[in-house]
C-alpha cells in the first residue's frame, strides 16, 4: 500500500483537449458525443498519471465539464425556474454561460483561487430531487477501467454556504430539504461496491463561521457517515486551518479528515484532537497551488512532528488540494531555462513528490530504489541552487525598495476631480469599455508567428497598429466616448507584463482552468522585480495618435499581478508586491508624460488575494492597498486614476475600496442587478463608479431597453454625475460580431436616457 491520496486532478487536459472540445462544440462546429468522447479520454488518462505514480487514492468526479459547484447544483436538481424548459448539456450550459432566453447563473471567485465557480441560485419553492447519474456513472468508468476509486462531492454545508437565495432569504433555512437528498446520494453510492471512500469537500470549514453554521455540521455527518457500514467518509478542508470544525468532525463517525498543512500550518494546533480519535489524517503536505518543487527533507520533518500526535499507521500523505490549481506536466516546457525549470514541479510531477514521501515516511530511505534514490538527491540539489542562484538575487532592486518611503500621489479626490472634469470634459454617464477587444484567431496567430520567430518586426507591429486602427475606428462609429487600443498585443493582463518584468518566468504550457473552457497561463516570480523599460506606452501612444478622443493607457496593479502569478515562497508576499508596484509606479509617469490623460490601473484579483480568516485580513489590506497607492504615486493631479474590480463581494471591504483612493473604479454588477452598488451609495462613497450594465462572460447580446432598464436601476443608487457606463469586464473572450451590437446598443441606451436629463 502506498498510503497515499490526492484530492484532486486537472481536468481541462494538458494540452488543453477539454477546453477546445467544448469551444468547438458551442461553435456548432462538432456534436456533444465529441465532447464525451475526449472527457472520457482525459479521464482515463489522468487515472492512468495517477496510478503510473503509485497513488492509492485516486478520485472520480473530480472531472467535470465546467464546474463541480454547478454539477452538484444540477445533481440536487437545484435549477432555476428560468431554466427548466431545457434538457440534459443545453440546460447545464445555459446555466453557466446563458442561452438567447436566460441570462447565466451568477460566477465568483473559489475562496482565494484564481478559479471561478458557478453560484447556485436556491429558492424556498424548488423540489430538490437526487440526480446522481453522472456521479454513478464516472465511477463505473473507472471500474471498467480496472480502477477502484473514491468518490467526491461538495459537502452539503460548503454547497449552502457558496449558494445564493433568489428571494436574499438565508440558504441554511433550506437545510432540511437539502440533507435527505445527500443521504440518498450516499445511499446510491453505497450500492456500487462492497466498500466505497466518499471525498466530502467542505472547505467552507476554513472560514470563519458563526455558531449556526457550526452547529450544523455534527448532525450532518452524524448522518452521512452513518447510512452505510461499507462507506468510508473522507471531509476534506483546504486553503487554510479548520481547527473549529475539526473539533466537531473528530466525534462524529466520519472515517479520515484532510487538512492542509502548508495554507493552514494552524493546523497543527488540532493534532492532538485526532491523536485522541480514530480518525486517519489525510496530511495536505505537498503544495497544490503553486509550482515550486517541494522541499521533501522539510516536508519529512513536517511528517515527522505531526507523527508525534497522530499514529503513522493513521496518516496518508496527501496534496494540499486538489491539483486543478496547478499546470499539469513540465514534459512540455521545452523553452525554458534549464536553471529555472530544476525548481518546478507541476501537477504530474507532484504526484511523483507525494509517493516518493510516502515511500520514505513509511518504509524508511533504505526502501528506495536507485532511481528513487536519484530523485531524492536531485530535489536536495535543486532546493540548494534556489537558494544560491544569481538569478534570484538583485541588490539594485533591493536598496531601491528599502529606501521606499511612504509614497501617495499628490491632492486629495475633490481637488483631483474638479481638475481632472475641466481638463477632460466628459459627460455624466460617460461610455467606455473595460480595455480588451476580442482577440481574433487572426491576432493571436500574428502573436504565435512572431514570438515563434515566423513573422519579423516589422511585420508583428504593422498587424499590430492594423487591428489598433480598426479596433479605435469601430470605438469612434459607434459612440464610445473615452476609448482604449483593445490590446492586441497582449496574451494576458498578467503574462504580458511579466514577460517585461525581471524576475519573472514563463511557460510554453503552463495552463490552468480559470473557469469553462477559460484558460490562464501564469507567469511566476521566481527573483527581484525591476522594469528595465516602458512596456506599453508605444502601443497607447500610436491609439492615441489615431483619435482625437481620450484614450486610455491600460495597466494591471501589483496586487493583481501577484496574486496572478505563482510567488516566490522565499520571501514574504507583501515585500514581492512593493516590488511590482515600484515597476508599475515608473510606467504610470512615462505614459502620463507621453500625453496619455487617463490611466486605469486593473485590480481585477484584489478581493481574491485576501486571506479567508479574519484575524489575517488587516495585515493584507495594509500591504495591498499601500502598494496600490504606491504604484499611482507618480500620477499627477490632472492624471484620472482608474481601477477595475470584477467578482468582488463589496461589503466587507468598502472601506478599503476608498481608501485605494482611485479616480473611477469599474466594477461587475451585469449578474447582480444594483445589489453590488448599493454599498457604494450607504457609505456615501465619493468617486466615481461603471457597474457593468451587460455580462460579457455570456454570448448573449443584450438589448438597448435591456440596458435602459439596467441603468435606471443603476440611477436609483448613485447620481449620474457619479457613473460611468461599461461592460462588466474585459472583452478579450467574446467574439465581434457579439461584441459589436452589444457595445452599439450600451451607448444607444446611454444617449436615451441622456434626452431625459
Amino acid at each position: 500500500m502506498s498510503k497515499n491520496y490526492v484530492t484532486g486532478f486537472a481536468r481541462i487536459g494538458e494540452k488543453r483537449e477539454l477546453k477546445k472540445a467544448l469551444e468547438s462544440y458551442w461553435a456548432k462546429e462538432c456534436d456533444f458525443q465529441t465532447v464525451k468522447n475526449v472527457a472520457n479520454e482525459l479521464k482515463q488518462r489522468h487515472w492512468d498519471y495517477q496510478k503510473s505514480a503509485g497513488i492509492e487514492y485516486i478520485s472520480s468526479n473530480d472531472f467535470s465539464l465546467y464546474d463541480n459547484i454547478l454539477d452538484m447544483a444540477v445533481t440536487l436538481n437545484a435549477v432555476p425556474q428560468r431554466f427548466k424548459n431545457l434538457q440534459e448539456e443545453e440546460l447545464y450550459f445555459a446555466m453557466a454561460r446563458g442561452s438567447k432566453e436566460a441570462v447565466a447563473m451568477e460566477m465568483t471567485k473559489w475562496f482565494n483561487t484564481n478559479y471561478h465557480y458557478i453560484v447556485p441560485e436556491l429558492s424556498p419553492q424548488d423540489n430538490y430531487v437526487l440526480n446522481a447519474k453522472k456521479i454513478i456513472q464516472e465511477y463505473k468508468e473507472a471500474k471498467e477501467y480496472g480502477l477502484t476509486c473514491k468518490v467526491n462531492i461538495i459537502g452539503p454545508i460548503t454547497f449552502l454556504g457558496l449558494s445564493k437565495r433568489v428571494d436574499g432569504g438565508d440558504c441554511f433555512e433550506l437545510y432540511s430539504k437539502i440533507l435527505p437528498i445527500y443521504e440518498e446520494l450516499i445511499q446510491e453510492i453505497a450500492k456500487l461496491d462492497d466498500t466505497i471512500t466518499i471525498q466530502i469537500d467542505e472547505p467552507i470549514f476554513v472560514k470563519d463561521l458563526d455558531t449556526k453554521i457550526l452547529s450544523l455540521i455534527k448532525p450532518t455527518y452524524d448522518k452521512l457517515a452513518g447510512i452505510s457500514s461499507h462507506v468510508k467518509i473522507a471531509v476534506v478542508t483546504y486553503f487554510e486551518h479548520s481547527k473549529e470544525a475539526t473539533k466537531i468532525l473528530i466525534n462524529t463517525p466520519i472515517w479520515a479528515l484532510g487538512l492542509d498543512f502548508l495554507h493552514g500550518v494552524e493546523n497543527s494546533d488540532s493534532l492532538q484532537y485526532i491523536a485522541d480519535s480514530d480518525k486517519t489524517l489525510i496530511a495536505g503536505v505537498v503544495d497544490g497551488r503553486n509550482i515550486w518543487k517541494n522541499d521533501i527533507e522539510k516536508t519529512l520533518n513536517l511528517l515527522d512532528t505531526i507523527a508525534l500526535h497522530v499514529n503513522k499507521d493513521k496518516i496518508l500523505i496527501s496534496s494540499s488540494c486538489s491539483l486543478l490549481h496547478v499546470p499539469f506536466s513540465l514534459k512540455y516546457e521545452e523553452k525554458m531555462n534549464a536553471e529555472i525549470k530544476n525548481w518546478l514541479s507541476y501537477g504530474v510531477e507532484k504526484l511523483d513528490e507525494i509517493n516518493l514521501i510516502s515511500k520514505i515516511f513509511f518504509q524508511g530511505k533504505e526502501s528506495l530504489t536507485q532511481n528513487e534514490k536519484n530523485a531524492l538527491q536531485e530535489n536536495k540539489e535543486a532546493n540548494i541552487s534556489r537558494k544560491s542562484s544569481k538569478l534570484i538575487h538583485d541588490a539594485e532592486v533591493q536598496k531601491r525598495v528599502k529606501n521606499i518611503n511612504h509614497r501617495e500621489r499628490e491632492g486629495n479626490y475633490e481637488e483631483r476631480i474638479k481638475i481632472q472634469k475641466q481638463k477632460l470634459k466628459y459627460l455624466p454617464l460617460a461610455t467606455t469599455t473595460i480595455g480588451s477587444f476580442p482577440q481574433t484567431p487572426q491576432i493571436r496567430e500574428t502573436r504565435r508567428a512572431f514570438k515563434n520567430g515566423d513573422l519579423d518586426k516589422n511585420s508583428y507591429i504593422n498587424e499590430i497598429k492594423k487591428y489598433i486602427d480598426e479596433c479605435v475606428a469601430f470605438q469612434e462609429e459607434c459612440g464610445l466616448e473615452i476609448l482604449v487600443h483593445g490590446e492586441p498585443e497582449r496574451n494576458d493582463m498578467v503574462e504580458y507584463f511579466g514577460e517585461q518584468l525581471q524576475g519573472y518566468g514563463f511557460s510554453q504550457n503552463g495552463w490552468v482552468q480559470s473557469y469553462g473552457s477559460r484558460c490562464v497561463k501564469p507567469p511566476f516570480i521566481y527573483g527581484d522585480i525591476s522594469r528595465p523599460k516602458p512596456m506599453t506606452v508605444e502601443w497607447s501612444t500610436y491609439a492615441q495618435s489615431k483619435t482625437s478622443k481620450i484614450m486610455k493607457g491600460m495597466l494591471t496593479g501589483p496586487v493583481t499581478i501577484l496574486n496572478w502569478s505563482f510567488v516566490r515562497d522565499d520571501m514574504p508576499r507583501s515585500e514581492v508586491s512593493k516590488q511590482i508596484a515600484l515597476g508599475i509606479c515608473d510606467e504610470v509617469d512615462d505614459l502620463q508624460n507621453a500625453g496619455i490623460k487617463i490611466i486605469q490601473v486593473d485590480e481585477a484579483a484584489f478581493k481574491e488575494g485576501y486571506p479567508l480568516r479574519k484575524t489575517k485580513v488587516q495585515e493584507y489590506e495594509d500591504w495591498a492597498v499601500r502598494d496600490f497607492k504606491l504604484a499611482v504615486s507618480s500620477a499627477y493631479k490632472e492624471t484620472q486614476i482608474h481601477t477595475h474590480m470584477c467578482y468582488s463581494e463589496f461589503n466587507d471591504i468598502i472601506a478599503t475600496i476608498e481608501a485605494m483612493d482611485a479616480d473611477v473604479i469599474s466594477i461587475e454588477t451585469a449578474r447582480s442587478g444594483n445589489e453590488l452598488l448599493k454599498i457604494f451609495a450607504k457609505v456615501g462613497y465619493k468617486q466615481e463608479v461603471g457597474p457593468g450594465v451587460y455580462d460579457i462572460h455570456s454570448p448573449r447580446i443584450p438589448s438597448v431597453e435591456e440596458i435602459v432598464t439596467q441603468i435606471y436601476s443603476l440611477l436609483e443608487v448613485l447620481p449620474k454625475e457619479q457613473l460611468w457606463i461599461n461592460p462588466d469586464c474585459g472583452l478579450k473572450t467574446r467574439k465581434y460580431e457579439e461584441v459589436k451590437p452589444s457595445l452599439k446598443n450600451m451607448v444607444e441606451a446611454v444617449a436615451q436616457i441622456r434626452t431625459n436629463f
